[in-house]
């Protein structure tokens, strides 16, 4: 079923069955894709009222505002489904879109690739940077030719919905989409999800850029070279562009890799402040991607980087926490427009160590023992690492994490902590079917 919203730009709304709403605005070439689930009776966007289905349900009183005025309840992300495993804590980070906020890091790094794409492919490349974060096992997976097997696809590092609807583990689960419909060139930017360890450069949310570009015959012909050497070259001549545009003048070197997605594929690596710096992935994308939407005797690129890890260098970030707080001391060093200001640390607050042992079970994961504590404590964790693992004669291992509270903005109290790793001490061994020592 398809509407059309009168909204002073042009407006595409589109509706699919038990998943969610999303509404495409296009103006020139920046498009802006909101997602509805299947929760709302009615809403409005950008002061347009529409309709749909009165068999959804109302919005409950722990809905999610979003950007736009779209909304998300939490019963649709949070629910009681044997596949779900989408904590409250997950749940709050959806709409917040950092990206988005132009005296942010991460938008000031998003509007400086921006304008280099801008700069050196004027009026090509189609923006998207609000598509919904909530999509189907096939568009995250299947569509881009993840193995049945990889293991990203385990419940121990995606967040599950349901068995067939997942959080985005990264911008590429709407390439497919996004081909089918006709586009050839196009960037997408927008927060990812993956259940990780906890660290300075480890977040459970963090937010990519995707960019394809798509090749006919004819481009390449002239040139005497096939469609993937044509491709991979021209590849290779925009990022190389990209890196000096953000890094200036530097050393660079391709290394050969592996994606599911691309043949040939490659790592950018920079020489940067005195050692070598993966910028990103990239390659020459799957005829198979492209077969299957309707590119037919066509070839195409991708690239993939991670805004957090280009912007920490950039900007000598130490810590991925940071990039949420709402402190001033920490939002007031950044402007529009200015790439690379420094940041200054503020007050550093000691940190406090609580050491944690426990008997494993054949079932316990890391990924699990981290997504508790930062349901427990959440930015307050700095971090979890193994200190001491051991197996004993009867073949029962024992681990000892140790777990590194501290706050970015003030002094924890040895009540406060305590606290904390008590509940965590709880939930551990009852959610985890451990046993303490």
């Amino acid at each position: 079923m398809k509407m059309f919203i009168q909204t002073g730009t042009r407006g595409i709304c589109t509706y699919h069955y038990k998943m969610k709403l999303t509404v495409t605005l296009t103006n020139s070439t920046h498009h802006s894709t909101l997602c509805i689930p299947s929760l709302l009776k009615q809403s409005q966007i950008f002061g347009t009222s529409f309709n749909v289905s009165s068999s959804w349900r109302s919005l409950s009183s722990s809905a999610l505002e979003i950007i736009g005025g779209v909304t998300i309840d939490k019963g649709d992300v949070v629910k009681d489904d044997p596949a779900n495993n989408v904590p409250d804590t997950i749940y709050k980070k959806l709409g917040l879109q950092l990206h988005q906020r132009d005296k942010h890091p991460l938008g000031i790094l998003k509007n400086a690739i921006y304008s280099y794409f801008d700069l050196n492919y004027s009026g090509k490349f189609v923006k998207f940077d609000n598509l919904c974060p909530i999509v189907s096992a096939k568009e995250n997976f299947d569509d881009v030719l993840v193995p049945a097997d990889h293991v990203s696809r385990s419940y121990n590092d995606t967040y599950y919905i349901d068995a067939q609807t997942v959080l985005r583990c990264h911008t590429s689960a709407h390439q497919a989409e996004l081909l089918k419909n006709g586009h050839t060139h196009f960037l997408v930017t927008g927060d990812v999800y993956r259940r990780d360890s906890i660290d300075s450069t480890h977040y459970p949310v963090f937010h990519q850029m995707e960019g394809v570009r798509v090749f006919s015959p004819d481009e390449w012909e002239a040139s005497g070279k096939d469609g993937t050497s044509y491709a991979a070259e021209d590849l290779k001549k925009c990022l190389e562009g990209l890196a000096r545009h953000l890094f200036g003048s530097v050393e660079m070197r391709w290394v050969d890799t592996y994606f599911p997605f691309t043949e040939p594929s490659f790592e950018l690596e920079i020489y940067f402040q005195e050692k070598w710096l993966e910028v990103l992935g990239c390659g020459v994308t799957e005829q198979e991607i492209l077969k299957r939407s309707g590119n037919v005797d066509k070839v195409a690129w991708a690239f993939g980087l991670g805004l957090e890890r280009l912007a920490m260098v950039l900007f000598e970030i130490p810590d991925i926490r940071l990039f949420w707080t709402s402190d001033e001391r920490f939002t007031s060093q950044f402007s529009k427009g200015l790439l690379g200001v420094k940041f200054k640390p503020f007050s550093k607050f000691p940190p406090c160590y609580k050491d944690m042992s426990f008997w494993i079970s054949d079932s316990f994961t890391e990924n699990n023992l981290c997504e508790i504590v930062r349901a427990v404590a959440g930015d307050l964790a700095e971090e979890v690492q193994l200190i001491d693992n051991f197996t004993n004669k009867k073949g029962m291992t024992s681990h000892c994490y140790r777990i590194t509270y501290r706050s970015m903005e003030l002094s924890l109290t040895d009540e406060e902590i305590n606290h904390l790793q008590f509940t965590v001490r709880e939930k551990v061994e009852s959610k985890l079917k451990v046993v303490l020592r």
